[in-house]
């Protein structure tokens, strides 16, 4: 299987008090003059990513991808790297711009002079940001799980031609389009297109109890013109990421319904029983998973050992960090037609993903239960209690450097997630009063 190396930089939120920020942070925060060399790679794939489907993060450097997994095609990685290069300076003025609308603490003054504002300023900004957050939230509220909309200019398949459908074809996929509307779980979403009835998106939120819960994972799907006799073509909005040995980073979906994944018997696409909702609840249930690492063929036999149980711990761990990726990666660039789920869902589930953030680096397993406790505080209700003991990952000689790694680089994501979440205006306010208390000179 592929395997993929990511190099990262320094990309941070910008905290209230200025004065807390290192030289580098404080460089951002002055708009980020000059440029990086920093980069976002991926696996050794014949399919080179679109441009649209790089990723503009600033990380430092991360541990190779897959770490446990096996390199089928032996390529050099490094060969890949250039690919993915980005604007820097594009991306910075991003940042700076996106964190103009952040809502301050009262009494916390920036130190940077394009950051300081006239008090009428900051209080017309407030009352922007606050119409803008009911906005999110009217949309968010507002979003149906089954839509039709005009066309798809950003789709993966928008130049694949279908060719020649028949009337019978176009009663199928109306079938679908029925079942879809009708039975689709709560934690997917769907748009399909007027004009180009092949062309579907849909969106599958990351169940909870795994490394990829709270998550956005998009896919786009296309009904080819020998469908039903033969399965959808299904692409994953991957980012140039890894995160699942089902799920390649040049978005290929392997699943068995798809015969892109060995299978037998029910396994297997039926044309007269099998469907496209089928199809995502499968991906759901099968592919984002509580343990993906066990979805490498001839790794399943392992589960009950020591040695397989470690290492679907540490792919867990390298998993969630791909996730938190792509999470900044739909929220900097939503998919067409999907902007308002994105705002709504992370700025409703942001502290929940905090939280968990801030949990796993305490040394809990990914995809553990967060304590009661720890969200009530969140939300300043007061304290409670849990009845269960979060799990602790295991310390071994072996593995502490990579655990160390870790840490690091989920504490640079969750600077990132809590910039992105402040600005969607998700909860946060835990998180910052926290920063700011830390970075608070000592009396």
């Amino acid at each position: 299987m592929d395997t993929g190396l990511l190099q990262q930089g320094s990309s941070s939120f910008l905290a209230p008090d200025g004065a807390a920020w290192g030289a580098s942070q404080q460089q951002k925060r002055q708009r980020c003059e000059g440029s990086s060399n920093d980069q976002v790679g991926s696996s050794t794939s014949d399919v080179q990513m679109s441009e649209s489907e790089q990723q503009d993060f600033d990380y430092v450097e991360n541990e190779e991808e897959d770490y446990y997994m096996e390199d089928d095609d032996g390529d050099n990685e490094e060969e890949d790297e250039s690919e993915y290069e980005f604007d820097a300076a594009d991306f910075n003025q991003q940042l700076a711009d996106k964190f103009d609308d952040l809502d301050l603490p009262p009494g916390v003054e920036a130190t940077v002079p394009w950051l300081q504002k006239l008090a009428a300023a900051e209080e017309e900004d407030d009352m922007s940001s606050l119409k803008t957050e009911d906005e999110i939230d009217k949309k968010y509220k507002s979003f149906r799980q089954f839509y039709t909309v005009e066309k798809f200019s950003d789709h993966h398949y928008a130049s694949t031609s279908v060719g020649k459908t028949s009337r019978e074809w176009a009663k199928r996929i109306q079938h679908e389009w029925k079942l879809l509307e009708k039975d689709l779980p709560a934690s997917i979403y769907v748009r399909v297109a007027e004009d180009r009835m092949d062309l579907l998106r849909a969106v599958i939120i990351g169940p909870k109890g795994t490394p990829y819960h709270d998550g956005l994972f998009f896919f786009d799907a296309q009904f080819t013109s020998s469908y039903p006799s033969a399965p959808p073509t299904v692409h994953y909005h991957s980012g140039g990421l890894r995160l699942n040995p089902n799920l390649y980073n040049c978005g290929k979906v392997c699943l068995s319904l798809l015969g892109t994944w060995s299978g037998s018997g029910c396994e297997k696409w039926n044309p007269n029983q099998s469907t496209m909702l089928q199809v995502l609840v499968s991906i759901q249930a099968l592919i984002l998973n509580e343990k993906p690492y066990f979805n490498e063929p001839g790794y399943a036999g392992s589960a009950n050992t020591p040695t397989g149980q470690q290492n679907s711990i540490e792919y867990n761990k390298n998993t969630f960090l791909h996730s938190c990726r792509t999470m900044l990666y739909s929220l900097r660039r939503p998919p067409e037609h999907f902007a308002e789920l994105v705002a709504g869902h992370f700025r409703e589930h942001g502290r929940t993903i905090l939280s968990a953030c801030k949990h796993y680096m305490e040394g809990n397993l990914v995809g553990s239960v967060v304590p009661e406790e720890e969200e009530s505080e969140c939300n300043d209700t007061g304290a409670s209690s849990s009845s269960s003991t979060p799990k602790q990952d295991p310390i071994k000689p072996d593995i502490i450097g990579r655990r160390n790694q870790f840490y690091t680089n989920l504490a640079t994501l969750f600077e990132d997630l809590l910039m992105e979440f402040n600005v969607k205006g998700a909860d946060t306010r835990k998180f910052v009063e926290e920063k700011r208390k830390k970075n608070q000179p000592a009396a």
